[in-house]
């Protein structure tokens, strides 16, 4: 028998209010994308919510920052685009080589031990990021090395743990140990049979944490605002040098390409735990 989610019962009081909390979570999560897509295709020289005018002019500024060198900016938007992207290939894979084993030796362990190691990888998300960038910073200026771009990745891999872990762990749970253990008795390795059972089944979750971190990582701002010099500067920090003094309208042009890339990308993610276990 089939169970309505929204019953109508007292006359449908219960599904009005369901419906206005939905509704008003709604439009406080999408507000600021639409205001920002909105002012996006604003005409004016300076920002303005509404817009008195519409047209596609910062969208043609931001192609032409991309083609064109901008002398204005200690570094350019393409070199500070190219840095997010190697940042956030760094981050996704070292957080997923690090992420698999211990998910799955943590679904293979002790409810104690699992508890523990999952509280240990959720502090940074119950950390102040600015405090966390503040570390970070103390951390690398008492090294005194010149850490290139790791200065930046380092911090990043701290950040998504959490979010690759969990997914992981996810796939992991319903993976059965008899599953294995079916492999071994048919003669493969212990290492054989995580290679090609489990691994495989796994495939899903790997995949969710690897978007996961590829988003978090590309789009991360607070900490790395404490960690980045001007040699290595990502997207988010000359974003926010462009908009320091005055709002910049190209600025919200470039967000609504990260907007659409991101939905993109959450829609994979969601095809992805929706139990699929493939892009496509």
């Amino acid at each position: 028998m089939r169970v309505g989610l929204l019953p109508t019962e007292g006359g449908g009081t219960y599904r009005f209010v369901i419906l206005f909390l939905a509704s008003i979570g709604i439009l406080i999560s999408a507000l600021p994308v639409i205001v920002v897509t909105i002012m996006s295709f604003s005409a004016s020289e300076y920002s303005s919510f509404p817009p008195t005018e519409f047209s596609f002019r910062w969208y043609f500024e931001v192609l032409q920052l991309f083609t064109n060198e901008d002398p204005s900016s200690a570094q350019s938007v393409v070199d500070s685009t190219i840095t997010s992207l190697l940042v956030a290939f760094l981050v996704m894979i070292i957080s997923t080589l690090v992420c698999v084993p211990l998910a799955y030796a943590l679904a293979r362990s002790g409810r104690n031990l699992r508890e523990g190691m999952e509280l240990l990888f959720t502090l940074p998300l119950v950390f102040p990021l600015v405090m966390l960038g503040i570390a970070f910073l103390l951390i690398a200026e008492s090294l005194q090395l010149d850490l290139g771009i790791w200065r930046i990745a380092i911090p990043h891999i701290a950040l998504v743990l959490p979010f690759v872990l969990r997914n992981c762990l996810s796939a992991m749970n319903g993976i059965s140990v008899e599953i294995e253990e079916a492999a071994i008795s048919l003669g493969a390795s212990p290492l054989r049979a995580i290679w090609d059972v489990v691994i495989p089944l796994m495939k899903a979750g790997i995949l969710a944490g690897l978007i996961f971190a590829l988003i978090i990582s590309f789009n991360e701002f607070t900490v790395t605002f404490f960690m980045y010099t001007i040699d290595v500067s990502t997207l988010p920090i000359w974003m926010y040098s462009r908009t320091v003094s005055s709002l910049d309208p190209a600025t919200l042009a470039l967000s609504v390409f990260i907007i659409v890339v991101d939905v993109f990308l959450v829609l994979l993610v969601d095809k992805l735990i929706a139990g699929r276990g493939n892009l496509f």
